[in-house]
Order: structure tokens, then C-alpha cells, then sequence
């Protein structure tokens, strides 16, 4: 993906690369700018299949297209920004939730130095967005304060429970472990 640099895209699709975003859904096309949908790609440089992984393969490849999990949308000018990942995303009776518009929306109240949410079970509602959140040193902001905080700010049905912590369980590489969160167990 190359072209003019718009903050937050990841650029509009190389030549030979055929890309569409579709409803997670229903699978239907989608066209309308600003709309999110999964990402499929098609073209000369996609993987043919994961190597001795047949089952695999055809999870992700159809008819082609390569089903990338990312959601992204499309802007007027056919650049293409990324949302968050599909199998992060949080359904919470019916309503979908992304954890990286609460994550960018977090990270505006000053005594939070890092954070993830992630969807929690929820025995009525499906799934419910839980925010760990590490605060900057010297904070003493308390959970209930940075739940009024988002309340005042988001749709109701996005406010997250927060759970405050010393740090975020990460890989070997720094990628947040979102499993352990989910699970509990960090």
C-alpha cells in the first residue's frame, strides 16, 4: 500500500493489488467512505496458503482473497485506515465495539500512561469492554474517577469497566497479551 501520507492511514492499494472491504457479517461489499469492514486483499504477492496447515488456508484464503482479519475503512480517496482487528472486536448485545477507539479515546485523560481493553464474558449483554489500565507514576486516580470520566464522554454502551494495574502482560516482543487479560491471568 503506497501513496500521499494521511496520518493514521496505512496508504491506498499497489498496482496488481485488488482489495475490497466486506461486513464481517453478511459478507457483502462494502462502498460507502467511512464505513468499517474486514480487509480482503487479492493479488500476484498473497500468500498461496500456511505452509502443511490445509484447514487453515481455507479459513483465510477464499475464492482468492485473502480474509486479512484487519477492520479498517476506506475515505473518499480510496486510502484505507485501520480500526482494529476482527477477533478483538467486542460484541456486546448486538452492538459492536472496538477496543482500539476506547484505547485512543483513554489515552486522552492525563494520568493514564498505557492501556488495553478487551471484551470480557458476560452472561446477559455476550461480551462487555473491560479497560487495564496502567497509570503514569505519581497518579492516584481511582478506577470510579476514570469511569465518570468516560462517561461523560462516550455512547453509554462503549463505557468500559477499568480495572487498574501495575503493568500490561507483553511478549518477547512487547505485544500486549490480550489472552492473559481476557483469562485473568497476569
Amino acid at each position: 500500500i503506497y501513496g500521499t501520507v494521511k496520518p493514521g492511514s496505512i496508504g491506498i492499494p499497489i498496482s496488481d493489488t485488488k482489495v475490497k472491504i466486506v461486513d464481517p457479517d453478511t459478507g457483502e461489499e462494502i462502498s460507502e467512505p467511512g464505513r468499517i469492514g474486514e480487509l480482503l486483499v487479492k493479488g500476484p504477492q498473497v500468500m498461496r496458503e500456511y505452509w502443511n496447515k490445509p484447514d487453515e488456508t481455507e479459513l483465510v484464503l477464499v475464492d482468492g482473497w485473502l480474509h486479512t482479519g484487519d477492520l479498517v475503512h476506506m475515505d473518499e480517496d480510496g486510502y484505507i485506515f485501520v480500526a482494529d482487528r476482527l477477533k478483538d472486536m467486542i460484541i456486546m448485545g448486538g452492538e459492536k465495539i472496538y477496543p482500539r477507539e476506547l484505547e485512543d479515546f483513554l489515552y486522552t485523560h492525563p494520568a493514564i500512561k498505557e492501556v488495553a481493553v478487551t471484551g470480557m464474558p458476560h452472561p446477559l449483554r455476550g461480551e462487555v469492554p473491560k479497560a487495564f489500565v496502567v497509570l503514569k507514576e505519581g497518579n492516584a486516580i481511582t478506577e470510579k474517577e476514570l469511569r465518570k470520566y468516560c462517561i461523560a464522554h462516550l455512547s453509554r454502551f462503549k463505557v468500559p469497566k477499568i480495572q487498574i494495574i501495575d503493568a500490561l502482560p507483553r511478549n518477547s516482543v512487547g505485544k500486549v497479551l490480550r489472552r492473559l487479560l481476557r483469562e485473568e491471568q497476569f
